[in-house]
C-alpha cells in the first residue's frame, strides 16, 4: 500500500510541499490507541521556571494508518529492576471505615497495583510495593519509630502484614519497606530508658554505658548546646535531633546499635520482605558522606548475608549521590529527575529550548555510565516524585497531557522506576508534607475504602481536577490507561530497564531524543519526540541500526505514530520503540 506525506516546514522558513511515496511496514499485532486531552487548573501552583511556548508547525498525514506490529507478550524478568509503586499505607485504603489506611486496605486493592494474570490489562503492572514507615508511632507520618519489630494499631497486626506478604507473592510483588535508622522517636523504649537513667544521674558522675547501654545509642551532651539539641526530660543532658525534637539520631557508631538493626533488618527479611529503602541515609553523620558510605557497607554485608536477592535504596538528596553505591547497595534515589525543576518535568513542559530530546538521551546515558561506573550491579532509581515533593499534577498546571507525557519520559528509563501513589491519576497536592499524602480518590460515588488524610491537610492545596481510578479505568484516554501501558511497555521490553544506552547520532533534530538499548544481545531503539506541537519525521537507516519496524507505543494524542520504510512518523510528545 502506498501513502502520501506531505510536511509543512518550520515556521521560520518559506513554507513547501514536498509529496513522497513510500511503502507503510508491519510486523505483528495492532494496538488500540492511548490518548488524552488537556485539562488545567493553575490555583496554587508550585513556582515553575519559565519556559517558552513553541510556535506550532504540522507534517499533516494523509490516509495514515495505525502501525500493525504492536507487541503485547509480557516478558517479566525476576531480577532487582522492578517497576515500584510508593504508597503512604494511612491514605490508600481503608477496609473498617474508620477513615485511616490500613494492611487490609491495602490487600483489597493489590489487583489494582499487579492481579499476577499476564491475559489482563486491567492492573498498573508494577511488580514492586514500597511501604512508607508502618511500624508504632506517635505521628501521622511515623518517621519517628517507637518499635521496629512490630506494626502500627492503626494500620493492623503482623498477621495482616504476613498475609500481604502471602499476597503479594501470588502477584509476583516484592515488598520493601521504609527502614529509619538516622532516628527514633523519643518514645522508644531505648530512647526513654536512657533519658530516665541521665536524670537520675549525679551531678558528678558521668554517664557509664556499662549501667545503661543505651547512653551510647543516642549523642547527648551535657549542658545547653547550640544548634539541633534538647533537653533531655529533668536531667542537664541535651540531645541531637537533626530533624526533629521528636525524632533524637541514633549513633551509628556504637556496635550495639548496628546489632539491634542487625536483628530489625533479620526479622523482616524472614518475614518475607524484598528488601528496604533506607530512610536519610546522607545525615547518619551529617555532612561525613565517607562515614555514611561505611554504615551503609556494613548494612548491605549483612542484608546480603541472609538474602542475597534483598534489593536496597538509599534516599540520599544530593547530587553526588552516586557515591553512595560504593558501598554495595543497589540503589541511591535519582533526585535529578524529580520535582519541579528535574529533568522529566523541565522537558516535559517542551518550551524551553535547553531541555530537548537530545538533552535527555545525553543526561539518561550519563547517569547510566555514572552509577554502573561503581558496580555491574547498580540500579538507577529514577522517579518523577514522592512524599516529601509536590504531586506533578501542580507544578504541570494540571495539564494532562504534561502528565502523561512525563510518566511516559519516567517509564523509558534505567533500572528500577518509582510512582507515589495517585501520581497515575493526577492527584493534585502541594505546600505542606500532609497535602502531599492526600487520600487516593477510587470512585465518585462509592466511598468503600475512602480515607480521611492527614489531620492538618490544607484541602485548597489538594485540587483534583482529574477522575477517580474507577472512572479512569473506564476511558482508554485518561492518564491512568496510560500510565498502565507505559507500564506494560517495561514488563514487554526488557532491554527499557536494562539495556545499555547508545545515542543515535543518525537522528540530529535535538527535539527528539534518540537511543539504542542493549541487553543480552537484544537491541531497541527508542524514539521521543519532546516537542508539544510539532508532529516529527525521523529518517532512520533500518539497515544501518538493525531494526524492522514499531513494535510500541505511547501517544499522549489522537494521532498515532507511523512508520514508511526508514521514516518513522511522530505526533507531538510520542514515544515508539523499535526493534
Amino acid at each position: 500500500m502506498r501513502k502520501k506525506i506531505i510536511r509543512r516546514l518550520n515556521a521560520s522558513l518559506v513554507a513547501s510541499l514536498l509529496a513522497v511515496s513510500v511503502l507503510v511496514t508491519g510486523c505483528g499485532k495492532s494496538s488500540a490507541s492511548n490518548s488524552g486531552t488537556t485539562a488545567g487548573n493553575s490555583e496554587n501552583v508550585t513556582e515553575q521556571p519559565t519556559v517558552q511556548e513553541e510556535t506550532t508547525t504540522e507534517l499533516k498525514i494523509e490516509g495514515q494508518e495505525v502501525p500493525a506490529n504492536i507487541q503485547t507478550t509480557l516478558n517479566v524478568i525476576e531480577d532487582k529492576n522492578r517497576n515500584y509503586y510508593e504508597i503512604f499505607v494511612a491514605s490508600f485504603c481503608d477496609s473498617d471505615g474508620d477513615g485511616m489506611g490500613d494492611i487490609q486496605g491495602l490487600i483489597s486493592k493489590l489487583d489494582y497495583i499487579n492481579d499476577g494474570n499476564p491475559d489482563t490489562d486491567t492492573d498498573l503492572g508494577c511488580n514492586g510495593i514500597w511501604l512508607m514507615p508502618i511500624n508504632p508511632s506517635p505521628s501521622y507520618h511515623k518517621y519517628d519509630v517507637v518499635n521496629y519489630m512490630d506494626i502500627d494499631s492503626a494500620y493492623g497486626t503482623l498477621d495482616d502484614f504476613k498475609q500481604l506478604i502471602e499476597e503479594c507473592d501470588k502477584r509476583g510483588i516484592k515488598i520493601i519497606i521504609d527502614l529509619v535508622m538516622n532516628h527514633s522517636s523519643i518514645a522508644n523504649e531505648w530512647f526513654k530508658t536512657a533519658r530516665d537513667y541521665l536524670a537520675e544521674l549525679p551531678d558528678d558522675k558521668e554517664p557509664d554505658a556499662s549501667e545503661c547501654k543505651y547512653v551510647d545509642y543516642y549523642t547527648f551532651v551535657k549542658g545547653e548546646t547550640a544548634g539541633n539539641y534538647y533537653k533531655a526530660g529533668k536531667s542537664n543532658y541535651y540531645y541531637e535531633g537533626q530533624f526533629s525534637q521528636q525524632m533524637p539520631d541514633i549513633n551509628l557508631d556504637n556496635p550495639d546499635v548496628r546489632a539491634e538493626f542487625e536483628q530489625i533488618a533479620k526479622f523482616w527479611l524472614d518475614m518475607g520482605v524484598g528488601g528496604f529503602r533506607l530512610d536519610a541515609a546522607k545525615e547518619y553523620f551529617s555532612g561525613q558522606p565517607e562515614k555514611n558510605v561505611e554504615v551503609l557497607t556494613w548494612f548491605n554485608n549483612y542484608v546480603k548475608s541472609v538474602n542475597p536477592d534483598a534489593y536496597i535504596v538509599a534516599e540520599t538528596w544530593t547530587a553526588d549521590y552516586d557515591r553512595y553505591l560504593e558501598s554495595g547497595i543497589e540503589s541511591a534515589f535519582d533526585f535529578s529527575y524529580a520535582s519541579y525543576d528535574g529533568n522529566i518535568a523541565l522537558t516535559a513542559h517542551g518550551g524551553d529550548p535547553t531541555y530537548s530530546g537530545l538533552y535527555f538521551a545525553k543526561n539518561l546515558m550519563k547517569t547510566q555510565e555514572k552509577v554502573s561506573s561503581y558496580s555491574e550491579n547498580s540500579i538507577q532509581a529514577p522517579f518523577i516524585s514522592n512524599h516529601d515533593l509536590d504531586r506533578p499534577a501542580s507544578y504541570l498546571g494540571y495539564d494532562e497531557n504534561k502528565i502523561k507525557f512525563a510518566h511516559g519520559l519516567l517509564s523509558m528509563m534505567n533500572g528500577s522506576t518509582f510512582i507515589y501513589y495517585g501520581d497515575e491519576i493526577g492527584l493534585g497536592g502541594s505546600g505542606a508534607d500532609e497535602n502531599k499524602r492526600s487520600p487516593m480518590i477510587w470512585s465518585s460515588t462509592d466511598k468503600t475504602g475512602e480515607c480521611k488524610g492527614p489531620t492538618n491537610m490544607t484541602k485548597e492545596y489538594v485540587i483534583n481536577n482529574f477522575a477517580s481510578v474507577e472512572e479512569q479505568l473506564k476511558d482508554d484516554k485518561s492518564i491512568l490507561s496510560y500510565v498502565k501501558h507505559a507500564m506494560q511497555l517495561r514488563n514487554i521490553f526488557p532491554e527499557i530497564a536494562r539495556g545499555k544506552i547508545e545515542i543515535l547520532d543518525e537522528v540530529t533534530d535535538e527535539k527528539i531524543c534518540a537511543m539504542s538499548k542493549t541487553y543480552n544481545d537484544s537491541k531497541i531503539i527508542i524514539l521521543i519526540n519532546t516537542s508539544k506541537t510539532d508532529t516529527k519525521a525521523v529518517e532512520l537507516s533500518r539497515a544501518n541500526n538493525g531494526y524492522e519496524c514499531i513494535q510500541g507505543i505511547l501517544t499522549v494524542g489522537e494521532t498515532q505514530p507511523y512508520q514508511v520504510e526508514d521514516t518513522i512518523v511522530l505526533p507531538p510528545n510520542a514515544i515508539v520503540i523499535l526493534k
